[in-house]
C-alpha cells in the first residue's frame, strides 16, 4: 500500500471491527504495529490500555516494558456508535480518549495522527435531507446526536491542536459504516425498502480499504489538519440510483452525475489528495 516508508505506529482500538484488519494490514505493509486496546490477544502486539486514563495513555505511547516510543497514531479506540451507552458516557468516554491520546502525541513528539471521525457528522441520520448529494466534505458539519457531537469537537481540537504545532499531521477520516466480506450477504435484502439504508446515502467501507485509506494518510498526509469522507466506490443497493433519490430525497440537489451505483458519500477528496483508491466491493 502506498510508498515504501514505514513507522512504528500505535493503534488504539485495534481489537474492534475495523481495528482488527488495521493492525492486519499495516503490518503487511511493514510497519510496527502495537495494538492498545481494552481486549486482545496477549503478545508482543498487543497491551491492555484503558484510554481515559491520561497516565496509561501518556506511558503507552511513550514505549511500554522499555520498547522504543511511536513514530505515529492511529486512533479508533471509541464507542463506536450512538445509542449504546448514554449520552453522557459516551461523551466523557470519547472526548476523553481523544484529548489524552493527541495531547500524550504532542507532548511526547509524535508528529502524524490518522483517526477514525465518522460519517454521522455529514448529517445522518438524513432525517433533514442533506443539502445536495452527493455529499462532501465542503458543508459545516450536522451532528445529529451526541455520538456525532464528539467527532465535530475532536476535528475542532485536532484544528486547533496544529496551529499550536505547526510540524504537526492530523488526519480525520470520516469512515462510512464499516463492513467485512462476512456482512455481504445481508446486502440483496436491502434492495426491498429503500428506507432501510436511506440514514447514510446507503454507503458502507470494506474495512480492508478503511486500512489502505489510513495507511496512504500515514505515508502522504502533510503537516496540518483536514479530514475526508472515506467510503466504497459503490452504494449497498442494486437498485439504480436515480431511482433512490428520487423516490427518498427528491428535492435535494444533485450535483454532477451519480452513475448508476455509484457512492453517494463523496470520496473524490480522498481519492486527488490521498491517492485513496476502493478495491472492494460487496458486488465481487
Amino acid at each position: 500500500m502506498g510508498q515504501t516508508v514505514t513507522m512504528r505506529v500505535a493503534v488504539t482500538g485495534g481489537s474492534g471491527k475495523l481495528g482488527r484488519t488495521v493492525v492486519r494490514e499495516l503490518t503487511a505493509a511493514g510497519h510496527d504495529v502495537v495494538n492498545f486496546d481494552r481486549v486482545g490477544e496477549r503478545g508482543p502486539s498487543f497491551v491492555q490500555l484503558d484510554t481515559t486514563d491520561y497516565g496509561q495513555v501518556i506511558d503507552a505511547l511513550g514505549g511500554v516494558d522499555r520498547t522504543e516510543g511511536f513514530e505515529a497514531l492511529v486512533h479508533l479506540a471509541a464507542i463506536p456508535a450512538p445509542g449504546m451507552l448514554t449520552d453522557a458516557a459516551t461523551f466523557r468516554n470519547n472526548m476523553l480518549t481523544t484529548f489524552n491520546l493527541f495531547w500524550a502525541a504532542t507532548r511526547l513528539g509524535i508528529r502524524r495522527i490518522v483517526y477514525a471521525s465518522s460519517e454521522t457528522v455529514l448529517g445522518l441520520p438524513f432525517d433533514v435531507p442533506p443539502p445536495y448529494i452527493p455529499v462532501d466534505e465542503d458543508y459545516p458539519a450536522r451532528p445529529e446526536s451526541v455520538y456525532s457531537i464528539t467527532k465535530v469537537l475532536e476535528e475542532q481540537l485536532a484544528i486547533e491542536l496544529v496551529r499550536w504545532y505547526p510540524d504537526l499531521s492530523i488526519t480525520a477520516l470520516r469512515f462510512s459504516n464499516v463492513m467485512e466480506p462476512a456482512d455481504y450477504a445481508e446486502f440483496p435484502s436491502y434492495d426491498a425498502d429503500a428506507m432501510t439504508r436511506k440514514w447514510n446515502l446507503w454507503g458502507y467501507i470494506d474495512a480492508r480499504d478503511g486500512a489502505q485509506a489510513i495507511d496512504l494518510a500515514l505515508r502522504k498526509a502533510p503537516a496540518g489538519f483536514d479530514r475526508y469522507i472515506i467510503a466504497a466506490a459503490d452504494t449497498v443497493m442494486s437498485r439504480p440510483n436515480a431511482e433512490l433519490v428520487a423516490e427518498v430525497f427528491p428535492d435535494v440537489p444533485v450535483r454532477g452525475d451519480l452513475g448508476e451505483h455509484d457512492t453517494m458519500l463523496s470520496i473524490d477528496k480522498a481519492r486527488r489528495m490521498l491517492g485513496y483508491t476502493p478495491r472492494h466491493s460487496w458486488r465481487d
